[in-house]
């Protein structure tokens, strides 16, 4: 049991005092970051699927 309570503990103090966490405009800024990537991946896949289905219905 004395395992798990140090388990515990430690995890909350390394939560606590030796995680740097991002600042609110860091944080806005990676967000804005994701949702650019995933919009243009998005976008990549669908063209991509497109031109697949074309060119198969061409062929068939």
């Amino acid at each position: 049991m004395n395992k798990v309570s140090n388990y515990f503990s430690e995890s909350f103090r390394e939560l606590t005092q030796k995680v740097t966490w991002p600042t609110w405009q860091q944080l806005q800024q990676s967000t804005m970051i994701v949702l650019i990537a995933t919009l243009l991946i998005t976008l990549l896949i669908g063209v991509m699927d497109f031109v697949v289905v074309k060119g198969l219905n061409f062929i068939y």
